[in-house]
């Protein structure tokens, strides 16, 4: 599998932008985009996305994956992936259509997976708690999720998760709109 800094720069470079102009368009330092190119700096989601927004390009553009045009999803297919940076494991569940506005995904939390980042955007978020437990603190509210339990909230309002336990915590998760 390619790695995601060197599909953004094979992006920038196809799109014809220099660091510089993606620099402006995202907001990020040219510096840092020349570092997140060449591998040796953590990317954050929220930078990802800024990143894939001025090259007009869905950010599953950044990761390997197959179009499904038949809906089904099988086991098989299903592959885990990481954000540089983060201790979370992701497994995309959907099939690639037009017009998809949900994102229902696995997320697996490490042991003691501590918060690395608050954030907000546009969207909704659903979570259900297959296995284990997770710390959720949605608009400086804390929530502990435990396994069938399940928690849904605007993506507008400051949020984060953490894992608590010394066990892994495996949740489902339903977001919109469609980030991977």
């Amino acid at each position: 599998m390619d790695e995601i800094h060197k599909k953004i720069k094979d992006i920038r470079l196809r799109n014809g932008l220099t660091l510089k102009e993606l620099s402006e368009k995202t907001d990020l330092s040219i510096s840092f985009l020349s570092q997140v190119e060449r591998g040796t700096s953590s990317l954050a989601i929220t930078s990802l996305k800024k990143i894939a927004d001025a090259l007009n390009v869905k950010i599953t553009e950044f990761f390997e994956t197959e179009s499904n045009d038949n809906y089904l999803v099988k086991v098989g297919h299903q592959k885990p992936f990481k954000i540089e940076g983060s201790d979370f494991t992701y497994v995309r569940l959907s099939g690639e259509f037009n017009g998809r506005v949900l994102e229902p995904m696995l997320v697996t939390l490490a042991p003691n997976q501590k918060r690395t980042q608050t954030f907000n955007h546009p969207g909704e978020e659903f979570y259900y708690v297959l296995k284990g437990a997770a710390l959720f603190n949605v608009d400086n509210q804390e929530y502990l999720i435990r396994q069938g339990d399940s928690l849904h909230f605007p993506s507008t309002c400051p949020h984060f998760v953490e894992n608590v336990l010394d066990e892994e915590a495996v949740l489902l998760c339903v977001l919109t709109p469609v980030i991977f």
